[in-house]
């Protein structure tokens, strides 16, 4: 148990039975009244974000939530398999819980797997990583000066929009959370 004046941002809270993560928490101290605690609320499992108010002082759950640096082993069709790092042990994950994460997961690729009490809530990838184009259109000779773009197919078979000087072989990177082009990897 915690009081609310001790929330933090990443924290996860059980209320009524789910989990909820805290994204922004603001303490108010009204000039008429008690102080309170303005909190925006996400759901771990469904992603549902909800604003919420608690007085200030109130006693709220915490959930222990573990987070460990895994690597992604393969997806044998029905789940996706990964290994701690630390301790060998191997985790099996069905691919709802990984969702838009496998679009840019390779493997042996390192990931953050977050359990609660032996489930897993979600897996979460580093925020860019680095994938080969294997397909995208040829682009012509002065498209370099333009600001357009151009559907690209990475290695893990995800598509993306890069720019029209990019060319199949060479490898981008990707931001992870809304499946964006960064630049050019250097060889």
């Amino acid at each position: 148990m915690a009081s609310t004046n001790d929330l933090k941002n990443g924290m996860v809270l059980n209320i009524d039975g789910q989990l909820w993560a805290v994204i922004e928490f603001q303490h108010v101290k009204p000039g008429k009244g008690p102080a309170f605690v303005r909190t925006k609320l996400k759901n771990v499992e469904s992603g549902k974000t909800v604003d919420r108010t608690f007085n200030a002082g109130t006693k709220v759950e915490t959930a222990n939530v573990d987070k460990r640096t895994m690597q992604s082993l393969y997806n044998d069709g029905t789940s996706f398999v990964f290994m701690d790092i630390q301790s060998y042990e191997q985790l099996e994950v069905a691919p709802e819980i990984v969702g838009d994460a496998s679009s840019f997961m390779l493997e042996n690729q390192e990931a953050i797997v977050a359990t609660n009490d032996g489930r897993v809530l979600y897996v979460e990838l580093p925020a860019s990583v680095e994938l080969l184009v294997t397909y995208t259109e040829p682009g012509l000779q002065g498209d370099r000066s333009t600001g357009c773009t151009k559907p690209a197919t990475l290695e893990t078979g995800a598509t993306v929009n890069v720019p029209l000087f990019i060319t199949t072989g060479e490898k981008i990177k990707v931001d992870t959370r809304d499946s964006s082009y960064l630049g050019r990897v250097s060889q």
